[in-house]
C-alpha cells in the first residue's frame, strides 16, 4: 500500500496553530469539546442536512465561552471529505483528524488509506482490521493475543448452542442484522425469514459470522494507549441501548411472544449507558489492554495509537469471572459516557473524556516536538 507523507505534511504546518478536525458525527462533540479545553481550534466536516448539531446549538459563540465548534465544511455527503478540495482546506487550518467509525462507513477504505493527505491521530489502517473478513481482523488479532473469544463456528451444522450471527443489513450494510439460533434447523428457519423480508441478503449470510452467545454481563473497556508515556490507560467502562432491543426486553414473556408476530427485535445502537466493575476485575481488564496493545503493534505496525475498545462480556463459568470479548473498536468509541466512570480520574485526579484525553496527548506531542510518533 503506497504511504502518504505525512513528516512531510506536518512540516509545513504552523505547530502554533493546529486545529482538531472531525467528521460530523459520532463523537464529534466529544472530540471537540476536549480540543477546546486545551486550547486548540476545531473544524467538523458537516453533511447537508445534518449540519446544525455543529454549525447552529454547538457553534463557539465570538462572545463569551459557550459551544465548541470552531468551524465546519459543509459538503454534499460524507464522502466529499476526500475530494481535493476539501483535504486542502483541512490543510490550510493545519488539521489533524480523529477518525471515527462515522468516518471510515461513509467513506471508502482505499480512499482513506491511500488518498487521504490529512494526518489522522490513530492507526490508519486500523478501522479496516474490525472488518471481520479481512487479513488480521479482530479474531485473529485477539487470538493471537490469547484473548478469549466465543466459539466460532465454520457451517451452520456445527451449531450446538445458541449462538447469535452476524449478517449485514440489506438497506444499510453498515449496520448488522444480529438474530440467534440454537440448531442447523433454527439457524435456516430464522435466516430465510429475514432474506425473505428483505432485511438481509444471502450474500451478506454467507458472509455472516456464526458465533457462540455468550450469557453474562455486557461491558465495554474504553482504553487509550500513550506511545508518549507507553502506558495503557482504562479510560472508562460501558455498554449500549440498543434499538428496538431495549424496549422489547422491558416488556413481560407474554407480551414479547405477542410482538414477536409482527415485529422483529433489532440490535442497532443508539447510545451507552455508563457502568462500573469491581476492583477485582480491573487487573483483569489491563492485561486485555496491554495483550492487544503489544500483539498489534507486532502484526501491524506501529500498532495501537491513543483510543480503542474491547467490548465483550464477563461470564462466570465454573464460578470464575472471565472476560469474553467479542468486538473490537480501533479508534474512538461512539461513547461520551466513559467520562462518568471513575477509572481516569482515578489516574488523573479528575476524570477525563476522550476529547480531552486525545487533546492532552497532541499538546504534550506539539511540546516536546513528538507529534510524529501520533499520527500516520
Amino acid at each position: 500500500m503506497a504511504k502518504i507523507d505525512i513528516k512531510s505534511i506536518i512540516k509545513k504546518y504552523n505547530l502554533q496553530k493546529i486545529t482538531i478536525g472531525v467528521l460530523g458525527g459520532h463523537s464529534a462533540l466529544d472530540v471537540c469539546s476536549g480540543a477546546k479545553k486545551y486550547g486548540f481550534n476545531t473544524v467538523v466536516v458537516c453533511q447537508k442536512g445534518r449540519e446544525k448539531t455543529y454549525d447552529k446549538y454547538f457553534k463557539a459563540r465570538k462572545n463569551g465561552g459557550k459551544g465548541c465548534v470552531s468551524d465546519i465544511i459543509l459538503v454534499d455527503k460524507f464522502s466529499d471529505i476526500t475530494k481535493e478540495s476539501v483535504q486542502k482546506k483541512l490543510r490550510s487550518l493545519n488539521t489533524i483528524f480523529i477518525h471515527n467509525r462515522y468516518f471510515w462507513v461513509y467513506c471508502n477504505f482505499e480512499e482513506i488509506e491511500k488518498n487521504f493527505s490529512v494526518p489522522i491521530f490513530g492507526l490508519r489502517e486500523g478501522v479496516r482490521l474490525e472488518e471481520r473478513d479481512q487479513p488480521n481482523n479482530q479474531y485473529e488479532l485477539l487470538k493471537k493475543a490469547g484473548i478469549r473469544i466465543p466459539k466460532i463456528y465454520g457451517a451452520p451444522s456445527e451449531i450446538d448452542r445458541l449462538v447469535i450471527v452476524k449478517v449485514n443489513e440489506a438497506a444499510r450494510g453498515y449496520e448488522r442484522a444480529f438474530f440467534f439460533a440454537n440448531s442447523e434447523m433454527s439457524y435456516y428457519k430464522e435466516a430465510g425469514a429475514r432474506i425473505k423480508s428483505g432485511h438481509i441478503t444471502r450474500e451478506a449470510l454467507n458472509k455472516g459470522v456464526i458465533e457462540e452467545y455468550i450469557v453474562g454481563a455486557h461491558i465495554n473497556l474504553n482504553f487509550f494507549y500513550s506511545p508518549l508515556s507507553r502506558e495503557v490507560e482504562l479510560m472508562g467502562t460501558d455498554t449500549r441501548r440498543q434499538t428496538n432491543l431495549d424496549g422489547f426486553l422491558r416488556l413481560p414473556a407474554h407480551e414479547q411472544a405477542m410482538i414477536r408476530r409482527y415485529m422483529e427485535p433489532k440490535i442497532i445502537e443508539t447510545g451507552h449507558y455508563s457502568v462500573t466493575m469491581k476492583e477485582s476485575l480491573i487487573e483483569k481488564a489491563f492485561d486485555l489492554g496491554e495483550k492487544f496493545v503489544k500483539t498489534l503493534k507486532k502484526v501491524v505496525p506501529p500498532g495501537i495509537i491513543g483510543p480503542f475498545a474491547l467490548q465483550g462480556a464477563v461470564a462466570a463459568d465454573d464460578g470464575k469471572e472471565d472476560f469474553v470479548i467479542f468486538d473490537v473498536s480501533m479508534r474512538i468509541p461512539g461513547s461520551p459516557g466513559t467520562k462518568f466512570t471513575p477509572y481516569s480520574g482515578y489516574l488523573y485526579g479528575e476524570s477525563l473524556s476522550y476529547g480531552e484525553r486525545i487533546a492532552m496527548e497532541i499538546k504534550e506531542a506539539v511540546d516536546h516536538d513528538r507529534l510524529n510518533e501520533l499520527l500516520t
